[in-house]
């Protein structure tokens, strides 16, 4: 999502709970947040905050109120009072970037379709072009250095500031608006003026190794990723093991990593939660694939609703788990409406895995540790699976 991590905003879902859990990175520097339903929907029953969360988004709001009345900024006054709370999680959001999470997690965007990264020296390089879109039709290619956004040098700049200059979030740039760019590729610099579009993400994508092996990798959880994992296991052939590559996936809507769970486990518990001390659970669907040998990628980036994946997956024994530790971000918020339209975030609760293992600030240790080969000794270790 050219170089941000998924940006959340709750839904609803059915079969009797009003609720989705959500759980992605804000920055992509690492931080992340859940959340409960939104700031205009109606809490589910028994979801009722406790005094203390209570108190807390009203002190945020009392802030705000307070800030507006004074005529200073009241965004800039629930971030300090956020700031003092000492919730790790806690965040405030402009109106824009929070309608940015529901736009994010319906799988589009807007923008000019390329991922960026900076590099030691502090320039900024483009690591992958998005097929048909504004950045590969002017001929933009991996490899290539963004020297300026709109006439603002980057060089320095945190990827997430670049990318939200692409994106236009200061102004909320629609589809269809000029940005012009600054390029370079060896010794020839260029401009160029590229139009922002509508881009629709592929969160889930299989491939076929040699061996009798897929690998499906699952980007992040937005909506409908859970019914794509689904189907890629369907079409994956009788005989072949499956590499699941959780590796980088900083979350996003937890009811599609409960249906993605429900593609390998044959119902049962995926994982618990509690908000304010209320006790709840997530199970999967009957009727997975619970034969096939399984191997889970995991990294520090993995995060979130991809840890409580990752989590199910372990703990009911249905796949190995290879890779580094994850990121270890377990942590549930409740978002509240501010006077100015801003939204804040409080933490109301946390997850476990089946077995009752806390994931936040701990993360999950992988079954076999590996830092380098992985997917290939993932390979070997599905052989062995079959062969036993």
């Amino acid at each position: 999502m050219s170089g941000r991590d998924l940006f959340c905003q709750p839904r609803r879902f059915g079969r009797g709970a009003a609720l989705t859990l959500v759980f992605a990175s804000v920055l992509a520097a690492g931080a992340a947040t859940g959340s409960l339903p939104g700031p205009d929907r109606k809490s589910p029953a028994g979801a009722s905050r406790s005094a203390a969360s209570a108190g807390r988004h009203e002190d945020v709001a009392e802030a705000a109120a307070k800030a507006m009345a004074a005529g200073t900024s009241p965004m800039e006054a629930a971030q300090r009072a956020v700031s003092r709370s000492g919730d790790r999680w806690g965040a405030v959001y402009s109106q824009g970037e929070y309608e940015e999470f529901e736009e994010a997690l319906d799988g589009a965007y807007t923008g000019v379709g390329l991922w960026a990264r900076r590099e030691r020296d502090g320039r900024i390089e483009v690591t992958k072009v998005r097929a048909g879109s504004p950045a590969a039709t002017a001929g933009i290619r991996a490899g290539d250095r963004l020297r300026s956004v709109d006439g603002a040098k980057v060089d320095g700049r945190p990827v997430t500031e670049v990318v939200s200059l692409l994106r236009g979030d200061a102004t909320d740039a629609p589809a269809g608006t000029p940005v012009k760019v600054g390029m370079e590729r060896g010794t020839r610099a260029w401009d160029l003026t590229l139009r922002r579009a509508r881009l629709s993400v592929d969160p889930v994508t299989a491939r076929d190794l040699s061996g009798g092996i897929t690998v499906i990798r699952i980007a992040s959880f937005t909506k409908g990723a859970g019914a794509a994992v689904r189907d890629a296991v369907r079409r994956v052939p009788a005989a072949s093991g499956i590499v699941l590559d959780l590796r980088g996936n900083s979350g996003g809507l937890v009811t599609e990593a409960v249906t993605a769970a429900s593609a390998f486990l044959d119902g049962g518990l995926v994982a618990t939660y509690d908000v304010d001390g209320d006790q709840r659970a997530l199970h999967a669907e009957p009727g997975g694939d619970t034969g096939r040998p399984l191997v889970a990628l995991v990294d520090g980036g993995t995060m979130s609703a991809a840890e409580l994946l990752t989590g199910a997956l372990q703990d009911r024994g249905r796949a190995v788990v290879m890779g580094s530790r994850t990121f270890g971000k377990g942590s549930v918020q409740m978002p509240s409406r501010l006077p100015d339209g801003s939204v804040a975030e409080l933490t109301v609760g946390h997850y476990r895995t089946p077995s009752g293992r806390a994931v936040d600030g701990r993360g999950i240790t992988p079954d076999l540790e590996a830092d380098r080969g992985v997917l290939e000794r993932a390979e070997t270790v599905l052989s062995g699976l079959g062969e036993s």
